[in-house]
């Protein structure tokens, strides 16, 4: 009985990080706790910004809208006069807000998310050590 065992191996790098990447995209996700961290961080640091500029690009379109009025870009009665300076009061007041509204969204982001970065920046702290 002569047999003859032979072990053959190929082995590519290159391929096999291609499939690890493939693999990885159909494992269910699971976030760290340093993701999870830097996920809230995120959240808190954006917070209030589509609002404030909501807030602000809103605020001068209308005074914008109110100075051709005012100006008598658009019409030339008096009282389109006085209605575009109401409006450009109220634009002003528009992009004025804009800086109070992001300072209280943020505190509210802030507010709600820090227990939980607290705590993860203190588990991943003690981990460190």
């Amino acid at each position: 009985m002569n047999q003859e065992n032979t072990f053959s191996y190929r082995y590519s790098a290159k391929e096999n990080k291609e499939i690890q990447e493939i693999r990885r995209k159909y494992l269910p996700r699971s976030e760290s706790k340093l993701e999870e961290l830097k996920r809230l961080d995120g959240l808190v640091q954006a917070s209030g910004i589509p609002e404030s500029l909501c807030s602000g690009i809103g605020g001068t379109i209308v005074f914008g809208f109110g100075f051709c009025l005012t100006t008598q870009l658009i019409g030339s009665s008096m009282w389109l006069m006085i209605i575009g300076a109401m409006l450009g009061i109220v634009g002003v007041a528009g992009m004025v807000a804009a800086y109070p509204i992001y300072r209280i969204c943020f505190r509210s982001a802030k507010a709600k998310y820090q227990p939980r970065i607290l705590e993860l920046v203190a588990e991943l702290s003690n981990a460190a050590n």
